[in-house]
């Protein structure tokens, strides 16, 4: 070997004949963290109290009220998500709304009602259920602003 010529670079990495694996979960297939339980009852309660609140609010101020009220049900839904970093994390907040909100809602065994059938009531009803949805499947979460992409900045 001459002293121009280099030797090659072997590999770093070694070769295995081990098959690939598949790969991991994601979404609401990946496991549970038992760590996350907490959060998710948390999401849940604070999901219902915002939902008797909504109810509240959107009958006493109905044009302001409404929006006011789907505004509150979006920002904890989306809050959730990306407090949890998953699906499951805007579900959990979304469930204990939806529960309080339909207990509200219902009938009693008297034959009254909490709030009587106004537009107000069917239209917090589902456009917080389609704000849950929207912000249930949302491909990614946001990224930073700050975060411009660029390696080595």
């Amino acid at each position: 070997m001459s002293s121009r010529q280099r030797p090659r670079a072997a590999s770093h990495s070694p070769r295995t004949n081990a098959p690939p694996r598949a790969p991991e979960p994601t979404g609401l297939a990946a496991p549970l963290n038992p760590a996350r339980i907490p959060l998710y009852v948390g999401l849940a309660v604070v999901g219902a109290a915002v939902g008797v609140a909504g109810t509240l609010v959107q009958a006493a101020l109905f044009p302001g009220g409404l929006l006011l009220a789907l505004a509150a049900s979006a920002g904890l839904f989306l809050g959730g998500r990306v407090l949890a970093g998953r699906q499951l994390g805007a579900l959990a907040p979304a469930a204990g709304w939806l529960v309080s909100v339909v207990v509200l809602l219902g009938g009693r065994p008297e034959g009254d009602y909490v709030f009587g059938a106004e537009l107000g009531l069917i239209l917090f009803m589902l456009g917080g259920m389609a704000v849950a949805v929207i912000c249930a499947t949302m491909s990614r979460l946001p990224s930073p602003a700050g975060d411009t992409g660029r390696p080595g900045e």
